[in-house]
């Protein structure tokens, strides 16, 4: 019988360190955090823990929406799992439950759903709705956004562009910006004319308009500060033009901007398709795609669409039992408390700090552009490295994103506490006086 290679988390004295076996497995590029990743072994809470004992505060995760092993949640997947899983072709009520209980946070029109298992398969179902609906292929996105990595939506990536090249009926209009372009954020009209012009190079080349896809947060565009309204005259455009305006909610949704339920709440607008993922299962996979009854109709008649894991029981006692917790914990409302205490405190380090440029963000989802220069307002991804780097090696995990991947992102569970912004905060403003620079 051979014997395995010794295998160390550390690498030091064996054969084979985890991040070579990782690469050996998994590919060479299989992506990781940090220039040091983290060996995690448990979760609780807010808090993670490496193969060490090593406690990190979770600063980043939105999958452990209402923290890592909530007992709620974990009780209600044993539960169900040693009761049935089956799929959605025989009858059970599990997902009828959870449907009537997820739609009755909507808009009264948003009624019906379709359960997978990522929101990469719900954005890709919402991509084939607007299509069978409207009877054409174009689709609007922004320049700086991410909606999974199906072959469908990763056409709308610009991060990894497609191989082959875009395809013809994909257009993609410049994300806004608030920190260098705030005049153009007042009432949405640039945004607005930029999908008007989409949607004409669409038409020009006969294609014709299915929708426009839209995160309603901008979260990877770098969460700009967006005045109410701000995408109204963009969602008119579209809907003039015979197209669907589908809401990712994998990052806004379930409550994490603390105003409201929903980010396309938040931003003033009733989408025709939503879609949701990583949140709705605290880890476990399960997402889904909310529309009309109307156009599921139209998406059933015009495609034989079938998930064998999708909607399953297991999955859907999970789903239920993180809407029990959201409830019964009060946890969108601390979102908005915890949100705002933790902005007040962020925002007096813009004036130690010369490398803040702009301070932003709603209930947990907030940070900070960084920048060479406040004058040029030239980005600082650089800075940006360095920080979360610097912020992992003392025990706090977050991330960077935006259009020039600068700005600092900030997006822990949801049970997050002022205590824990206040440790956030204190060691970020430690880490920013040491890696990029402070005010004379």
């Amino acid at each position: 019988m051979a014997h395995p290679r010794k295998i160390s988390a550390h690498g030091t004295q064996a054969e084979e360190t985890l991040i070579g076996r990782r690469g050996r497995l998994l590919g060479a590029k299989s992506q990781l955090f940090y220039d040091e990743p983290v060996h995690l072994v448990r979760g609780e809470g807010v808090w993670l823990y490496d193969a060490d004992g090593r406690q990190y505060l979770d600063a980043y995760n939105n999958v452990a929406h209402v923290g890592h092993c909530h007992p709620h949640v974990v009780e209600a997947l044993c539960r169900q799992a040693s009761l049935l899983n089956t799929h959605t072709r025989y009858l059970h009520t599990a997902i009828l439950d959870y449907v009537e209980r997820l739609t009755a946070t909507f808009d009264a029109s948003l009624t019906t759903a379709i359960l997978t298992c990522t929101g990469s398969e719900a954005n890709d179902i919402a991509l084939r709705m607007a299509q069978a609906t409207s009877g054409q292929m174009g689709i609007i996105a922004t320049d700086a956004t991410y909606h999974g990595n199906t072959t469908a939506v990763s056409q709308l990536s610009t991060r990894m562009p497609p191989v082959g090249g875009r395809a013809p009926y994909v257009r993609l209009v410049p994300a806004p910006d608030s920190f260098r372009h705030p005049d153009a954020m007042a009432d949405g009209k640039a945004f607005g004319d930029a999908v008007r012009e989409a949607i004409a190079s669409l038409a020009k080349d006969g294609i014709g308009l299915s929708g426009m896809i839209l995160c309603p947060l901008l979260a990877n565009e770098g969460f700009p500060t967006l005045p109410s309204g701000f995408f109204d005259d963009a969602v008119a455009a579209v809907r003039e033009a015979g197209g669907l305006v589908i809401a990712d909610e994998v990052q806004p949704g379930f409550g994490r901007t603390g105003s409201h339920f929903w980010g396309h709440q938040r931003a003033g607008f009733v989408p025709d398709v939503v879609t949701m993922g990583k949140p709705m299962g605290n880890g476990h996979p399960v997402a889904a795609v909310v529309t009309t009854s109307e156009i599921l109709a139209t998406f059933r008649n015009a495609f034989r669409y079938f998930n064998t894991f999708g909607g399953n029981p297991v999955s859907c006692a999970v789903a239920n039992a993180v809407l029990d917790v959201l409830e019964d914990e009060n946890l969108v409302a601390n979102a908005r408390d915890v949100g705002i205490y933790a902005l007040s405190l962020l925002r007096p380090l813009a004036d130690r700090h010369d490398c803040i440029g702009e301070v932003r963000g709603a209930g947990l989802f907030f940070g900070a552009e960084l920048v060479h220069d406040r004058e040029t307002r030239e980005p600082a991804p650089d800075i940006a490295g360095r920080v979360i780097n610097a912020m992992r090696d003392r025990g706090v995990l977050m991330g960077k994103t935006g259009i020039h991947g600068n700005v600092l992102k900030i997006r822990p569970p949801m049970p997050f506490s002022r205590a824990h912004a206040e440790l956030l905060i204190g060691t970020l403003d430690e880490v920013l006086g040491g890696v990029g620079g402070v005010m004379a």
